[in-house]
């Protein structure tokens, strides 16, 4: 069923969406590519290096939990981000704010990478990297909204799936960027000698800044949407005709839970499984793999790469699929595919077979992907435009509070207790939770934004 336009919403498609389209969709990838090649470099340490650099004395199971608790200290900074990158975008524009969660996000990673350990600088260490996570969480948190607006706002009717696709895509690029980058240090150090733990580590998040330089250029030269420049004439016009400011006084934060708090929760619940089981795959299954099923690294990490490129095969096909058959119904599916693989994937990995590992990884990720690939239009679609980017925003993050920080977090503790089984079950338990709120939602496909 689709719904009548949220209050708001601007009924016709952009004038002009033909012509920079393409040029937008680029630069949202490329964007997006860098954000998360920043976030993810630091989940591949958190799994492999800094127990040992920034938490030496907690031993190597503590170490573990205390990495990946920093890890999760970034996600509950994404809301936060993403209400106050969101107010700006849906005030100043979604190019600038773009820009600034960039720059963010850059200067974070630089200084992780030049931050020294618990052997130099003692507790300090792990305080300064958590605080340097927590800011990465806060550019996370307004990037997404911002880059998925971008090609949302701009895509010709019919084909929003399609071009929302390519902000979507930078997580795969990343991933395989990340994981290439630790495997090319890891080898021309060797990965568990001193000069890898002291600083080989450190040069993928050196250079992240090359790659921020790059972003900035492809950000600094498209225009803002057309969406957001009709929206702002509108506004004008009105205070003209009207002489009242009140609307421009009105937080978009406020605006999103008077009108849609609804929307924004059931976003949360229907895309926690999402990211439960995108950082299981990037970022535990990595730990896992190394510390309990005893993989090599390297092995790990070629599997991280090769894994990559299915779950951004499946985001394609999804994205594609979802402006023949909606964003809803492909969401579904993977949430019901994510109940039965939860259960299975665990007793998989537990067989003890490489090959077993390898479908373990890109199963989950290509579960992910089916997922991954129709949000970047769905939560677009379900907001109005004056404050559209705050709320996409919000239930992203939140959906981000909810699968992405818990489940790494209390995954080892589970297994510890209860054996690996148990964190299975937890994941088919948040694939329940998504099933039930993706069936909440109307479907969007044909809204005009």
């Amino acid at each position: 069923m689709v719904s009548a336009e949220p209050p708001g919403s601007v009924g016709t498609a952009p004038e002009d969406a033909g012509p920079g389209v393409r040029r937008v969709a680029v630069a949202s990838c490329i964007g997006t590519t860098i954000e998360f090649y920043d976030f993810f470099i630091y989940g591949t340490a958190a799994a492999l290096v800094f127990p040992t650099v920034f938490f030496p004395a907690l031993g190597a199971t503590a170490g573990t939990v205390a990495s990946f608790a920093t890890f999760a200290v970034a996600f509950i900074a994404r809301p936060v981000g993403a209400m106050l990158f969101g107010h700006f975008g849906d005030r100043i524009g979604r190019k600038k704010t773009l820009v600034s969660t960039l720059l963010l996000m850059g200067i974070s990673t630089l200084l992780i990478g030049l931050l020294p350990g618990a052997d130099t600088i003692g507790v300090a260490a792990p305080i300064i990297l958590v605080l340097l996570r927590f800011a990465q969480g806060f550019a996370v948190g307004g990037e997404w909204a911002g880059a998925t607006l971008l090609t949302a706002e701009y895509a010709p009717p019919g084909r929003r799936g399609l071009y929302a696709m390519f902000p979507q895509l930078g997580p795969a690029i990343a991933f395989a960027l990340s994981s290439g980058t630790f495997l090319f240090t890891g080898m021309a150090f060797g990965d568990t000698n001193e000069a890898f733990l002291s600083y080989g580590w450190r040069i993928p998040f050196i250079f992240s800044i090359v790659l921020v330089g790059i972003g900035l250029y492809m950000r600094l030269a498209i225009k803002e949407t057309p969406v957001f420049r009709a929206e702002m004439a509108a506004k004008e016009k009105s205070l003209l005709r009207d002489g009242d400011p009140a609307e421009k006084q009105t937080l978009p934060f406020l605006e999103v839970l008077r009108f849609q708090s609804r929307e924004v929760l059931l976003a949360a619940g229907a895309l926690a499984i999402m990211f439960a089981f995108f950082y299981m795959g990037t970022a535990y299954l990595t730990s896992y793999a190394t510390t309990t099923l005893g993989y090599d690294r390297p092995f790990v990490l070629v599997v991280g790469i090769a894994s990559s490129f299915v779950f951004g095969g499946a985001i394609v096909l999804s994205a594609l699929y979802s402006d023949r058959v909606g964003r809803r119904r492909v969401i579904m599916v993977s949430c019901a595919f994510s109940i039965v693989w939860a259960l299975a994937l665990f007793p998989l990995l537990d067989s003890g077979s490489p090959v077993a590992f390898v479908i373990g990884m890109m199963v989950t990720l290509a579960i992910f992907g089916i997922a991954y690939g129709p949000c970047g239009a769905l939560l677009p679609e379900m907001f109005a435009t004056r404050y559209r980017y705050t709320g996409a925003g919000l239930g992203y993050n939140l959906a981000g509070v909810l699968g992405g920080a818990i489940p790494p977090l209390i995954a080892a503790p589970l297994a510890a207790s209860f054996g690996s089984i148990a964190i299975g079950v937890m994941l088919a338990a948040l694939g329940v939770l998504s099933l039930i709120c993706t069936a909440g939602l109307v479907e969007t496909r044909h809204r005009a934004l």
